[in-house]
């Protein structure tokens, strides 16, 4: 059959890069499901190099955040929302007029069924378990990328940065651990974003690390999952390059304010991963530090990486 003629599937996840990584679950039930259609990811432009190096078989349509894709010729057969709750993710979809919507419900979607939203869930078994509600079996822990070094560099990846100023812990918090990596003799590294680049530099004057020892703002994705893969440890808040390490197998430390882990930590190797979680639940998008995450201490992060650093467990290959 050629693609002209094959039934299409579209799905909706245009968010970032720790919302993608929690996806692939679904994204890889549906390419189980539905291994004769032409599958297309509406998504950033910039998510055609994680779908390759998640192993995944998905063409992805650029799309802007809650904006209806530019899809082009006849409408998907089947449209399938995992991008939110709604109505506004799953109106952009049915403005394509596709043969059938997989979506929770909304009130203000009456015109599409579908479960209700179930409420506080781990990310990766919310999106599998709505297509278990359409019947189609889904793994929440199938995360793993095929993209795992056999030995790693012995670097230590420090990342502080986070979207808002609610998951970002102190600088100088970070520097302390990021000094005391140092002086037990690990390279590090900071990570981060362009825009995260000034947090970065400071964290490494502070904590003393040599020159070129910031990578910020100068590493593209396939760069950054390379890092991240073959590291001998990341330290991070509660961002995207966390579940990147979930997807590769590195051994994390990871510093949670606002959201419990239980909705956005590790589902696999929970042996490799440390989640320091004060208990006390906040607002994710404040533009302030929340104050269960002050409550982490340098010594109690130090505590948690020298605990993975003395770990012999090994992460089995994706």
């Amino acid at each position: 059959m050629s693609p002209a003629t094959r039934p299409r599937l579209l799905a909706l996840r245009a968010l970032g890069l720790g919302d993608f990584v929690t996806a692939v679950p679904a994204l890889r039930a549906l390419e189980r499901a539905y291994p004769g259609h032409v599958r297309v990811l509406a998504a950033p432009a910039s998510h055609r190099e994680l779908v390759r190096m998640a192993g995944l078989r998905w063409r992805v349509l650029p799309t802007g955040l809650l904006r209806t894709p530019g899809w082009e010729g006849p409408a998907p057969d089947l449209a399938v929302n995992l991008h939110g709750r709604g109505p506004r993710s799953t109106l952009a979809l049915a403005a394509l007029g596709p043969g059938e919507i997989w979506s929770h419900a909304h009130p203000d979607a009456p015109g599409v069924p579908g479960p209700p939203w179930p409420g506080a869930v781990h990310d990766s078994r919310l999106w599998c378990g709505l297509l278990e509600h359409y019947g189609v079996p889904a793994d929440p822990g199938d995360v793993r990328w095929p993209v795992r070094a056999d030995a790693g560099d012995g670097t230590v990846l420090v990342h502080p940065g986070a979207a808002s100023a609610s998951r970002r812990w102190p600088a100088g918090r970070f520097a302390e651990v990021t000094r005391l990596l140092r002086e037990r003799g690990f390279r590090v590294l900071l990570t981060g974003s362009a825009q995260e680049q000034p947090l970065a530099e400071r964290v490494a004057q502070w904590a003393g690390l040599e020159d070129g020892a910031v990578v910020a703002g100068r590493t593209d994705l396939r760069r950054l999952v390379g890092l991240v893969a073959r590291a001998r440890l990341l330290v991070c808040g509660d961002t995207g390059v966390a579940h990147v390490a979930t997807a590769c197998g590195t051994p994390s430390v990871r510093l949670f304010g606002p959201v419990s882990p239980a909705l956005w930590g590790p589902l696999v190797d929970t042996g490799a991963h440390v989640c320091l979680w004060s208990g006390r639940r906040g607002d994710p998008h404040s533009d302030r530090l929340d104050p269960g995450l002050a409550d982490l201490t340098a010594d109690a992060v130090w505590q948690a990486c020298e605990h993975l650093l003395r770990s012999a467990e090994p992460v089995s290959p994706g």
